[in-house]
Parts: structure tokens; C-alpha cells; sequence
């Protein structure tokens, strides 16, 4: 194969148009090989069988380097972090590090707030999980911690399994706050610990693949459906109401509905106070954004709202307007979850742990992309996993990244996760000495917090316009998991989205778009005749095409699709040569039932004419006897022609042809099956195509298979495909391969020259 292009041309192919150009190069372009099927493919190219590795050996080796290299696995920090380059990067990992703790600290007061907990424990979900991350995550520039979905999620459990209504007072009909925010935390804190424990033990048996399911649109539907749930779950802050607990399918909406109900109740101040901090924090995140060029860090918006609003509200006292209340200093001793928890939590947990680690995993690729290392899915599994287990045991709740906090971690100068170490130190210092002087802090100013970070997620309702544009199945993949979260809640909103994405997967997989191939002009490219109008098919040839795989699910379609697309009913035509080949033999039958008795009769006359010969009178006349062995001889040639008759009745059968029996004939000869997009074979797939070879065999059309990859023809041997009807000689490396072929060896007789040379 070449291109060969002389320095002279060059000069002259500026001056020719695109097509001439194009005709001097196809001129130019020779390929000389034989063609080749698969037996000869695999003698060319000394095929063997793969070797294969018994990954499980190595698991149970025991070496001084094996121990050394599965530490590294699991403690990466072991690997970069006794190479870090001090000078180069720590001044940047230092302010990375306090500004995402300035973050830190309003979000985990808010986030916490939003899983229905007393807002220090947000701040201790700052704390563990950040710093256990440092050690075992792979990811450079994410920020782990409290999240708005992860908060929503702990949220809805907490709310359904320890409702107000459970803790109210026999006397005076109040909450007791006390006694429901000390079963809240003891949820949230099992729900963590079997969290992670999900997550270790998926990451463990390298199950990290599983997101993969969590399809793009997917993922962003059910967070934009989960930003509308978090939005709506603030608006009692904002306005200052007190709504009963809700739970399960079409909680949002009777929330939203009562919402709307208790609108002349609002408490003005609260309102003002929202309204207020929220238009503080929009304009210094726009103000961030018009001088990002010019800052080293970003203003911290949402910490100097917070100081402020302390400061107003100890001050002069809002009235009526909810405060944080007591914030505890120090940390809290581990406690043990209850292990009579796990069964009521265990299918939440299970759906916060994969959507926990989709939200993770995404963020850590984009930035691993982008600043040029590999994250290890299955190990960034293991290290959420641990940091909601450990995090669990200290009442903390679960957690993934947050995708501001990880922009700003990255734009201010973060390098490693010394960043993600310095922020919970910063924590640490704030749940030690200053937690406490953020009692004062209003609940309506951390809903304004959280519903201005919400920006990033509800601007994905844009999908909509982009998708509708792209991608329609994705289209409806979005629309089908925003409602569902809406409307079921979501775990339940999970549960269907996943479903349905697992559904139109199938339904592609079963309606592929099935084609039949013509030859582009005088090149060896074969495409669909439909869509191309210059393609031609090879006359006394059908090239059949799917694309996707054939399996147990698309095995029949493959087939209808096939004898529709040839033009020919070939199931039809089959029924009416075994009608006309039945009828044949009956007829058959009846003759040789015929000829029988006829023998018969003949053999019965000549042993009479035996009898009166051999007891005749001695003296018989000589011509009498001459009579009487004419009349022998003639019933011997007539056993002899039936005998012969009987012969070619016999051969009958098997020398009858669609054209002898008065069947039309198929306007092909020869059918190749383009398998280049079968990817694995089973036992449904292998009787559909012995069904294929049978029945155009039937018809008087040869099948070859054409472009089968090497695992697949592995696969075909293994489940004995191959016999003395069907071999590797019908299996060709291209389909231009077997189309010469098929033309050089036709069934129906000799091809013209002319075309296998134009070919």
C-alpha cells in the first residue's frame, strides 16, 4: 500500500480542482494483496491463543514488594507527598487552602441545616472527611465536604424517619428539639458509617465502573431536580414559617403548596434579612468575577455576610428572626452507629453512596484532564468511603465535593490536596475557639447562603435548548429523571432514572439501524445504498449490515431484518420447494408402488413361460422353442428398464433446483454478512447465523461472513460453529475480500471477468 506523489505535482495539483486532484491520487493509490479469509489470515499471521492471567494468583502472593506496592495503592499520599516540592508549591497550597475554609465554614453551617442537623455538626463534616481524604484520594483539586445534594439527600432521611410529629410534648403540644436533633445526628451518623462502607467495598472489588452508568444527562438532571428540592426546602427559612415534615413521593410539592399557603404568616424580618444577605452575596460574587483578574484570592463574600449578620443580630436584637442557637466548642468522642439502623437505611444509603461518588468522580475527572494526571476511580471510591466511615464514627454526615469550593481550590493556586489538609486545620481551629460566636448567626442569612450557591445547578435548566438541539434520547433521559426526582423523592427518583436509562440502552440495542452496502466507485469502501447515492451494490451480491451486536434480544430482528432487506421472502419461497419436493415424492412413492407390481406381474409371466418350456413334449417343433425364448428375453429387458426407471427416480431429489421445480430465483448469488461491529457471541447469536447459512442455502445463495474481530472469531470457535459445512474459508478478513470472492466462486456459474478486474 502507498501513496506515491512526485515533488513536480505539487505545483501542478494547486492549480487542479479538488476533483482532479482527487482523480490524480485515486490514480496513485495501488494496493497488491491476496485475498484473504480467515484460515489464511490466521497462517499469515501465526495466531495463537491468547495467554491468558490468572489475576487471581497474584492476589494471593506474598512479597516484600507486593506489600510495599498494594500500601502505595491504598495510601497514595505515600507516593507525592515525600516528593512535594516545598518552595514551588506550598505558598499556593497554603492560600488555597484558607480560602476554600473560608467557604467551608458557611457552607458546612448552612449544609448542615439542610440535613435537618444543629449546624456545628456541618462543621465537623468539614473537619474528618477533608482530612482522611488527603490521605487516601487520588484527586488533586477536588474540595471534599458538605454539598447541597448530599445535605438534601441525609435530609429526606432524616425527616421520614424522626419527624416532629414523634417528638412533641405532652404538655404544651412543642418540639422537643433536643431529643429529635440527638436522634437525627444518631441517623445521620449510621447512615455515613453504611455509606462508606458501601463505598469501601465496591472500590475493593474494583466496582468503580458502576458510575459509568450514570449517564451525563442523567447525573445532571437529578442534580438540577435535587437544587429545586433544596431551594424549596429554604423558603421556610427565608420567610420565616414553621411547615410540618414531609417525606416520600410528591413531598415537594405539598411542601411547595404550603409554602404558598402560609405566605400571609411571613415574618418580615426574617424576609428582609434573606433578601438582604442574599444581594450582599450576589453582588460580591459578581464583583469576584469582574476583578478575577486582578485579585489573588476571591473576596470572601459568604464568610464577611456571616461575620456581618452575626454582628447586626447580637447587636440589636432581631426580633422574631430564628437564630443558629448553641454551636458547642471542641470536638465530640466517637460513638458506635446502632447497627439497628442499617436495615431501615441500607437503600438510601446505597443510592447516596453512587451518587456521592458520580458527583466525585466527575469533578476528578474533569480536572485530572485538565491538569494532566490519572484519577484511580476505584481508589477515589475507597477514599470517600473511608472519609464517611471515619466521619460517621464521629457524627459526622456523609459527604462528597463541592464544585465551587473545588473551582476556587483550583483557581487561587491549589496543587495537591495539602490544600484540602490546610482548610480542615483551619476548621479544626474555628470548631475549637470560634464556633461558638456564630450563636447569634440567623438561619434565614445561611438559607440565602445556599440558595445563591445554587446558581451553578439550576443554570442547568439550559440543557434543555442544547440537548433538544444535539441529542433527543438524551433530551428525554434528562426530562424523565427531573420529573421522577421531582415527584418520588430522591431516592425513588434514582431508582426510575436509572431504570429508564437501562431501558432506552435496550430499546437502542434492539432497533439498530440495519443496512444494505453498495461499493463506492472505484474505491474498496462499502456503504449504505440508502444514504449514499453513488453507492452501487455488487450485482449477484447483498451485503448486509447492523449496527450494533447481535445477541439473545436482537437475534430474530437481525434475521427479519435481513430477509426483508434482500427482497426476497425467503421463508415463503422455502415452504413452497419443500410443498413441490413433498408432492415429488408422493408421486415417487406411487411409482415405485407401480413399478413393483408391474415387476411382479412381469416376473410372475416369465416363470411360466419357464414351466411350459421346460415340460413340454421332447419332441417340440424347433421353431416353437425359438418362440418361447423371444418371449424370455423381452420380460427380461422389460425387468431391466424398470429397474433403471426406479434408478433416475431416485436421483430425482436430489437433482431438483428452484428452476426445475418452476420457483423464481433470487436475484443474488452470494450474501456476506458485515459482522465489524459484533463486539461478543452467544449461544442465541450462533443458531441465528447456522439458521442463516441453512436457509439461503435452501434458496441456492451462498452466505459468507466478513470483518469478524479477533475475540469474536475466539468465540465462534469456542462454541463449535465451525463445521464441515460452514469453515473459516467462508470467513474473509473485508468485505471487499469476500465480495471478490463471491464473485470469482458464484453458485449460479461463471461470473464475467470484467467485473471481478473492475472490482
Amino acid at each position: 500500500m502507498g501513496l506515491s506523489e512526485a515533488p513536480g505535482q505539487r505545483d501542478t495539483q494547486a492549480l487542479l480542482s479538488t476533483t482532479q486532484t482527487m482523480e490524480l491520487r485515486r490514480r496513485d493509490y495501488h494496493v497488491e494483496r491476496p485475498l484473504l479469509n480467515q484460515e489464511q489470515l490466521e497462517e499469515l499471521g501465526n495466531r495463537g491463543s491468547a495467554t491468558g492471567t490468572w489475576q487471581w494468583r497474584n492476589w494471593f502472593r506474598c512479597s516484600r514488594a507486593r506489600a510495599y506496592a498494594l500500601l502505595l495503592q491504598y495510601l497514595p499520599v505515600l507516593t507525592w507527598l515525600p516528593q512535594y516540592p516545598v518552595r514551588e508549591w506550598l505558598l499556593g497550597d497554603l492560600l488555597s487552602g484558607l480560602s476554600v475554609a473560608i467557604m467551608q465554614l458557611p457552607q458546612g453551617l448552612a449544609y448542615a441545616l439542610l440535613a435537618g442537623l444543629p449546624p456545628v455538626f456541618g462543621l465537623y463534616s468539614s473537619f474528618y472527611p477533608v482530612f482522611i481524604y488527603f490521605l487516601f484520594g487520588t484527586s488533586r483539586h477536588i474540595s471534599v465536604g458538605t454539598f447541597a445534594v448530599m445535605s438534601v439527600m441525609v435530609g429526606s432521611v432524616t425527616e421520614s424517619l424522626a419527624p416532629d410529629e414523634d417528638f412533641l410534648q405532652a404538655s404544651n403540644s412543642t418540639v422537643d428539639v433536643a431529643a429529635r436533633d440527638a436522634r437525627r445526628v444518631q441517623l445521620a451518623s449510621a447512615l455515613s458509617v453504611l455509606v462508606g462502607l458501601f463505598q469501601v467495598g465496591l472500590g475493593l472489588v474494583h466496582f468503580g465502573f458502576v458510575v459509568t452508568y450514570l449517564s451525563e444527562p442523567l447525573v445532571r438532571g437529578y442534580t438540577t431536580a435535587a437544587s429545586v428540592q433544596v431551594f424549596i426546602s429554604q423558603l421556610k427559612y427565608v420567610f420565616g414559617l414553621h411547615l410540618s415534615s414531609r417525606s416520600g413521593p410528591l413531598s415537594l410539592i405539598y411542601t411547595a403548596l404550603e409554602v404558598c399557603w402560609n405566605l400571609p404568616k411571613t415574618v418580615v424580618n426574617t424576609l428582609v434579612t434573606a433578601v438582604v444577605a442574599g444581594l450582599v452575596l450576589v453582588l460580591v460574587k459578581l464583583l469576584n468575577n469582574k476583578l478575577q483578574k486582578h485579585l489573588p484570592v476571591p473576596l470572601p463574600g459568604e464568610l464577611l455576610t456571616l461575620i456581618g449578620a452575626t454582628g447586626i443580630s447580637y447587636g440589636i436584637g432581631l426580633n422574631e428572626v430564628d437564630v443558629v442557637g448553641r454551636i458547642p466548642a471542641g470536638l465530640v468522642p466517637p460513638v458506635a452507629p446502632s447497627p439497628q439502623l442499617f436495615a431501615r437505611l441500607v437503600g438510601n444509603a446505597f443510592a447516596i453512596a453512587v451518587v456521592g461518588f458520580a458527583i466525585a468522580i466527575s469533578l476528578g475527572k474533569i480536572f485530572a484532564l485538565r491538569h494532566g494526571y490519572r484519577v484511580d476511580s476505584n481508589q477515589e471510591l475507597v477514599a470517600l468511603g473511608l472519609s464517611n466511615f471515619i466521619g460517621g464514627i464521629f457524627q459526622c454526615f456523609p459527604v462528597s465535593c463541592s464544585m465551587s469550593r473545588s473551582l476556587v481550590q483550583e483557581s487561587t493556586g491549589g496543587n495537591t490536596q495539602v490544600a484540602g489538609a490546610i482548610s480542615s486545620l483551619f476548621i479544626l481551629i474555628i470548631i475549637l475557639k470560634l464556633g461558638e460566636l456564630f450563636q447569634d448567626l440567623p438561619k434565614a442569612v445561611l438559607a440565602a447562603v445556599i440558595i445563591v450557591n445554587l446558581k451553578g445547578m439550576l443554570m442547568q435548566f439550559t440543557d434543555l435548548c442544547s440537548l433538544w438541539k444535539t441529542n433527543r434520547v438524551d433530551l428525554l433521559i434528562w426530562l424523565v429523571t427531573f420529573v421522577a426526582t421531582i415527584l418520588l423523592n430522591l431516592d425513588l427518583g434514582l431508582a426510575v432514572a436509572i431504570a429508564f436509562s437501562m431501558l432506552l440502552v435496550v430499546v437502542r440495542i434492539q432497533l439498530p439501524h440495519y443496512s444494505v452496502l453498495g461499493q463506492m466507485p472505484d474505491t474498496d469502501v462499502y456503504r449504505d445504498v440508502a444514504e449514499y447515492s453513488e453507492a452501487r451494490e455488487v450485482p449477484g451480491v447483498k451485503i448486509f449490515r447492523s449496527s450494533t451486536t447481535m445477541f439473545f434480544a436482537n437475534a430474530e430482528l437481525y434475521g427479519d431484518a435481513l430477509k426483508q432487506r434482500c427482497g426476497v421472502d425467503v421463508d415463503r419461497l422455502i415452504s413452497q420447494k419443500k410443498k413441490l419436493l413433498r408432492r415429488q415424492e408422493l408421486k415417487l412413492k406411487r411409482l415405485q408402488k407401480d413399478n413393483k407390481l408391474v415387476k411382479k406381474a412381469v416376473i410372475s409371466k416369465g416363470a411360466s413361460i419357464s414351466i411350459n418350456v421346460n415340460t413340454g413334449i421332447t419332441n417340440i417343433e424347433s421353431n416353437d422353442v425359438e418362440g418361447s425364448n423371444v418371449k424370455q428375453v423381452s420380460a427380461e429387458n422389460e425387468l431391466e428398464d424398470i429397474a433403471a426407471g426406479d434408478q433416475e427416480d431416485a436421483k430425482a431429489p436430489a437433482m431438483s433446483s428452484l428452476k426445475a421445480l418452476g420457483l423464481p430465483q433470487p436475484d443474488f448469488h452470494s450474501l456476506i454478512l458485515d459482522l465489524g461491529t459484533l463486539s461478543f457471541v452467544d449461544t442465541v447469536c450462533l443458531k441465528s447465523l447456522k439458521n442463516i447459512f441453512r436457509d439461503f442455502r435452501e434458496i441456492e445463495v451462498e452466505v459468507y461472513m466478513a470483518a469478524c474481530h479477533s475475540p469474536v472469531v475466539s468465540q465462534l470457535e469456542a462454541g463449535h460453529f465451525f463445521d464441515a459445512s460452514i469453515t473459516k474459508q467462508h470467513l474473509f478478513a473485508s468485505v471487499h475480500d469476500a465480495v471478490i470472492f463471491a464473485l470469482q466462486h458464484p453458485r449460479s456459474g461463471p461470473v464475467s471477468p470484467a467485473l471481478v478486474t473492475k472490482l
